[in-house]
């Protein structure tokens, strides 16, 4: 990942609604979630969040497939991947060993 890649993802994600929609997403998974249900469960105007949804979307954190007349959001486990690894790619001076990361890699999640 480049670094203007990585740039855009945080601040895509530095925002309060952004980042509730973006955890919301993980949380339900890679089957994607509608706007409409999306903005009921965060209490948040569609118009609003539609921007918002535009913005994640643009970062490449997150994929829109259309069904029938709904939009279904979903987390791009793969860009968080990549982002992740983007963070680590240095960590330890490379000595894999000493790096003992707390968490499991996204790539797991979309398993």
């Amino acid at each position: 990942m480049k670094q203007d890649t990585a740039i855009d993802a945080f601040a895509a994600l530095a925002h309060e609604t952004r980042l509730a929609v973006f955890r919301l997403l993980v949380r339900d998974g890679p089957e994607g979630v509608p706007a409409l249900e999306i903005a009921r469960r965060l209490e948040a105007k569609p118009s609003t969040l539609s921007g918002h949804l535009s913005i994640l979307k643009r970062a490449g954190l997150v994929t829109a497939t259309r069904r029938q007349k709904e939009i279904l959001y979903a987390p791009n486990f793969a860009a968080v991947d990549a982002l992740v690894q983007f963070l680590l790619e240095d960590c330890c001076g490379g000595d894999t060993k000493a790096c003992a990361l707390p968490v499991a890699p996204a790539q797991g999640c979309a398993d």
